[in-house]
């Protein structure tokens, strides 16, 4: 039901993933960690071992849902399926987190704005500038506005048809923690967390592209400056190692009128990237909150159209 992902985005908007509450994707991580284990020590081929980790991860998940679905009572079945729906999405975590590293940015406390933000980056960050921590927060929250709020979003519309909402969500919420435990291009997961990695990008192909115009649509409600949002999508949403991350992040700079991207350290390798936008502004938490901001407005905005879509192709309006 269309209903059951709109009562889902609310959930999220008002509380988030509180810390007590069992939560989804930390048994995801459990069972990824146990997997890969039994793969690493029965399988010498990891590259073969990785599709094994994808496709045993992903069945683990769906099984128990559907023999759920065969022998609950309709009601609480569906009760459980809108908290799985609604773990699904990020929104409020992302924001939350993000405020963190504004605030202690604001208070120039740069030891704790680096410890807040280490939270949330796979990048080294205990020796950067006040501006690169502005910049490293950005870019995840414009990131994962996509993975973490519209991509989850897009899965449960088009399995909306099909009654499959929540597995859809499942597949991509799985995937999506496989390529942050074992997705990397550097050992010891090159080759067991391949498969997962290119699933990742598969699946975040479509989102990536049409969360960045959705993403655009929402500069228009924010009055922020959509003709060069659109100029550097353009430009530089291929400035980017991952084949989708390009997208809403040049969006969001494009929006800003900021500079993102460029050269991080990762486990004290220093890997050099093409930068993102134009330094027409300062990076500041201003700007932080802003691309919070962007985040929201797009939920709103990608979920009242998907729900229209359906509505309307339903021949419910």
């Amino acid at each position: 039901m269309a209903l059951n992902i709109v009562l889902a985005v609310i959930l999220d908007r008002l509380i988030g993933d509180p810390p007590n509450w069992p939560h989804p994707v930390r048994f995801y991580g459990r069972l990824i960690a146990v997997l890969e284990k039994f793969i690493r020590a029965h399988i010498q081929n990891l590259k073969l071992g990785g599709y094994l980790l994808l496709i045993g991860s992903i069945l683990s998940v769906l099984i128990p849902f559907e023999i759920l679905s065969a022998i609950l009572p309709s009601i609480l079945f569906n009760i459980i399926s809108i908290y799985i729906l609604f773990t699904s999405l990020a929104s409020r975590c992302l924001s939350i987190e993000a405020k963190k590293v504004a605030k202690a940015i604001e208070e120039d406390d740069i030891v704790l704005a680096r410890l807040q933000l280490s939270y949330l980056v796979g990048r080294d960050t205990q020796n950067l500038s006040k501006d690169e921590v502005s910049r490293g927060v950005i870019e995840t929250v414009a990131e994962n506005s996509v993975d973490g709020v519209l991509a989850p979003l897009f899965m449960m519309m088009i399995g909306l048809p099909m009654g499959l909402s929540v597995e859809f969500a499942m597949i991509y919420k799985i995937v999506n923690t496989l390529d942050s435990m074992v997705g990397y291009i550097h050992e010891p997961y090159k080759e067991i967390g391949f498969a997962s990695a290119k699933f990742d990008d598969f699946l975040n192909f479509i989102p990536a592209r049409l969360g960045a115009l959705v993403m655009l649509v929402s500069g228009l409600f924010l009055n922020l400056n959509v003709k060069n949002g659109m100029k550097i999508l353009k430009r530089d949403r291929l400035n980017h190692k991952s084949p989708n991350s390009g997208h809403p992040e040049s969006v969001v700079a494009g929006l800003l009128n900021i500079q993102i991207g460029g050269t991080n350290h990762y486990f004290g390798n220093i890997v050099v990237k093409p930068t993102i936008g134009d330094a027409i502004d300062n990076l500041s938490s201003l700007k932080i909150e802003q691309t919070t901001q962007i985040m929201f407005a797009s939920m709103w905005i990608f979920t009242t159209m998907g729900s229209l879509i359906y509505l309307i192709a339903k021949g419910s309006l």
